[in-house]
C-alpha cells in the first residue's frame, strides 16, 4: 500500500471520527438545551407556588396548609438544586464533547496538510521528470542535427 493511500486512508478514518464527534456533540447540545429548558420551566412553577402561598397568606391560611405550602416549596428547592447540577454537568459534558470535536478537527487537519504537501511533492517530480524528457529530447535532436549537418 502506497503512503498515499494510506494517508488517504487516515485521513477517511479522522473525517469519520470528526463526524462522529460532531454528531455527539450536537447530541449534547440538545440535551443542554432540554435541561435547561426544565430548569426553567421548574423555576417559573417555583414563583408560581411561591405566590400562590403569598396570595393564601394574604387571605387567611391554616397552618396545616402553611406547611404543606413550606414542604412543597423546600421539595422545589431541592428539585430546583438537582436540575442546575444536571444543567452544570450537562455543560461539562458539550464542553468535553467541543473539545474532543476540536481535537479531531485538528487531526484531520493534519493529515489534510500532509496531503496536500504529498500531493505538491508528486506534482513538483512530475514536472521534473517532464522537464527531463523535454530535456532529453531536445538534446537528442541537437545530437541528431548536428550528426546530419557533419554529415553532409
Amino acid at each position: 500500500m502506497s503512503a498515499t493511500s494510506q494517508l488517504g486512508m487516515l485521513s477517511d478514518l479522522a473525517r469519520d471520527a470528526r463526524d462522529q464527534a460532531g454528531q455527539l456533540l450536537a447530541g449534547e447540545r440538545q440535551n443542554e438545551q432540554q435541561v435547561a429548558a426544565q430548569l426553567e420551566s421548574l423555576s417559573r412553577y417555583r414563583l408560581e407556588y411561591a405566590q400562590r402561598l403569598q396570595n393564601a397568606m394574604r387571605d387567611g391560611i391554616d397552618p396545616a396548609s402553611m406547611h404543606n405550602y413550606q414542604q412543597f416549596l423546600a421539595s422545589l428547592d431541592a428539585a430546583l438544586d438537582r436540575a442546575r447540577q444536571a444543567l452544570n454537568d450537562q455543560r461539562k459534558r458539550v464542553q468535553q464533547s467541543q473539545q474532543q470535536w476540536q481535537q479531531e478537527q485538528q487531526r484531520l487537519s493534519a493529515y489534510d496538510t500532509l496531503t496536500s504537501r504529498r500531493h505538491a511533492e508528486q506534482q513538483r517530480e512530475q514536472g521534473r521528470r517532464e522537464q527531463r524528457i523535454d530535456d532529453e529530447m531536445a538534446a537528442g535532436r541537437l545530437l541528431r542535427q548536428r550528426a546530419n549537418e557533419s554529415g553532409s
